[in-house]
């Protein structure tokens, strides 16, 4: 998968995984790799970046609390903004989906009309 097309759309990812739960990050990497079948399989390098991005927006929040080995793990959080700025690019996600499936896939559902 182009690195390019993936950093659109992992803050977005984040925040929706956010949404359902508090979570630290080996946690959303292991989630992101279950629910898109590892398309996206981040590494630390790549995904801490962008909660430390979304953490400065005021997307989200950390905490540290002890796991049941009694190691202390950073989770995350979403905010209130960080809950408008899921609902706000969802929006706009879904816009341009649509629009790019409509040039690529011949209609808003991806169908390929040149396709075999």
């Amino acid at each position: 998968m182009d690195k390019k097309l993936m950093n659109i759309s992992i803050s977005m990812m984040l925040l929706r995984l956010l949404e359902e739960r508090d979570m630290y990050g080996y946690e959303m990497i292991k989630e992101l790799e279950t629910r898109s079948e590892n398309v996206f399989s981040l590494k630390e390098g790549t995904l801490y970046p962008v909660l430390h991005g979304l953490e400065t927006d005021g997307a989200v929040e950390s905490y540290e609390k002890a796991a049941e080995t009694g190691r202390m793990r950073k989770y995350y959080h979403i905010t209130k903004n960080g809950t408008k700025i899921l609902t706000d690019k969802t929006k706009e996600w879904k816009v341009y989906q649509k629009a790019v499936n409509r040039v690529i896939g011949g209609n808003e559902y991806g169908t390929a009309a040149w396709s075999n």
